[in-house]
């Protein structure tokens, strides 16, 4: 092999070269060589093994062997073979420059090492999209664990680097760089966050991708689209991006409507504000009027007569309306209200309906429906609870009841 070796350097001695220049010219002419045949065999090396894939892949139902092709696995790993022929055949090339022969057998070591990573890449990159396909792991932060294992793939790839260039023996290099464990926390603190509140974020389901999610500190409300190591993705309703730390998930308050859509309904919880100075017992003639109101006639029958027999009993001086019991335009109205839902066709009959007084304000008496929506879309449900209100607030005035509105009379002084 030594013959062939120095074949062009003996061929040039015989020309009249210098030993020293016909060197030199035996070591480029050899790499020359050497880089023709590296680069054919990879061409080669990299035509056949995709050939085959993309062939192999057209007879398979799977996605699997696609996602292969789509993430350059095959053409990754045809560079093996060009890069082993060039590790054997370095030593005759550099025959006589064993200095420089050192240096770049360590710089092909370094190469391998940089092309196991890139190979281990894109074979995690093709579990990371095959994964997604899968529907019971699309909500799941696959991009979290896939970052995690490249970064651990990196950094093993680059202290074995810098081993091999400096070298150091691998576990004498990790030891020593055990010493500067602190700086490397420091460096990788938000990774290391990140790290710690993916896991926690999935082994405790918090948020999955798809959910529906209102963080207000960092102004996002819409639906959670990536799930990275060190961030979450959220695309607004108004199509803008906002980008939250995965870490803010387990150490700030946020709302997950998942709950929401998973149960039977959307939840309505609103109120209108009624002035208190337009509450009052009702009379006779109030009662009498009130009864035209289909839905609560016959609540307000019931009622009344049970009031009017209270008072016989007690002997009650109707004279004033304040003794004895009384029916109220607001009792009376609440009552409407809550027999006008539990009849609303797009409200959930097997979920709670309750309409309620809430503590008075300053502003006065709120009148407060809870109840839930068959219909959870959001555009549907608003115009459901607006359906509601806009009958709410009209009938107000039949019950001789005010709502609160703010004097638009007000001056500044």
């Amino acid at each position: 092999m030594n013959n062939i070796s120095h074949l062009i350097y003996d061929y040039l001695l015989t020309f009249g070269f210098t030993e020293s220049s016909a060197r030199y010219l035996n070591l480029f002419g050899l790499l020359l060589i050497l880089l023709l045949i590296v680069f054919l065999i990879d061409f080669i090396t990299r035509k056949i093994l995709v050939n085959l894939f993309h062939q192999y892949s057209e007879t398979t139902k799977t996605n699997f062997d696609n996602f292969l092709v789509a993430n350059k696995v095959p053409r990754n790993i045809a560079h093996i073979i060009p890069l082993i022929i060039a590790l054997e055949l370095v030593p005759f090339v550099f025959i006589d420059f064993q200095y420089f022969e050192n240096i770049i057998e360590r710089g092909l070591q370094v190469f391998s090492i940089v092309l196991t990573i890139w190979i281990l890449r894109s074979i995690l990159n093709t579990f990371k999209d095959y994964f997604k396909t899968v529907s019971r792991l699309k909500d799941k932060p696959i991009n979290s664990y896939t970052q995690v294992i490249i970064i651990f793939i990196w950094t093993i790839g680059i202290l074995s680097s810098f081993a091999i260039i400096t070298g150091i023996p691998f576990i004498s290099f990790l030891t020593t760089l055990g010493a500067a464990s602190a700086v490397i926390i420091l460096v990788f603190k938000d990774t290391i966050l990140g790290f710690v509140a993916s896991i926690q974020v999935s082994v405790n389901d918090m948020v999955r991708i798809g959910d529906w999610i209102t963080f207000e500190k960092f102004g996002a409300d819409g639906d959670v689209i990536e799930i990275n190591l060190a961030t979450v993705k959220v695309q607004n309703f108004d199509k803008t991006i906002t980008t939250i730390p995965t870490y803010a998930l387990i150490s700030d308050s946020f709302k997950n409507w998942r709950g929401m859509e998973e149960s039977d309904g959307r939840r309505i919880k609103r109120a209108v504000i009624i002035k208190q100075n337009s509450i009052k017992y009702l009379n006779n003639t109030d009662i009498e009027k009130l009864k035209n109101i289909e839905i609560i006639a016959n609540y307000i029958n019931t009622r009344h007569a049970d009031i009017e027999y209270h008072n016989k009993q007690t002997n009650a001086n109707k004279a004033l309306l304040i003794n004895g019991r009384n029916l109220t335009n607001i009792g009376v109205f609440r009552k409407y209200i809550e027999t006008y839902i539990e009849n609303h066709s797009a409200i959930h009959k097997d979920m709670m309906i309750m309409t309620r007084q809430l503590a008075p304000t300053s502003q006065g008496i709120p009148i407060e429906i809870y109840a839930f929506s068959s219909d959870k879309r959001w555009q549907n449900y608003e115009y459901i609870m607006a359906d509601i209100f806009d009958h709410v607030i009209a009938s107000v005035p039949y019950f001789d009841l005010e709502i609160f509105e703010l004097p638009n009379n007000l001056t500044t002084t």
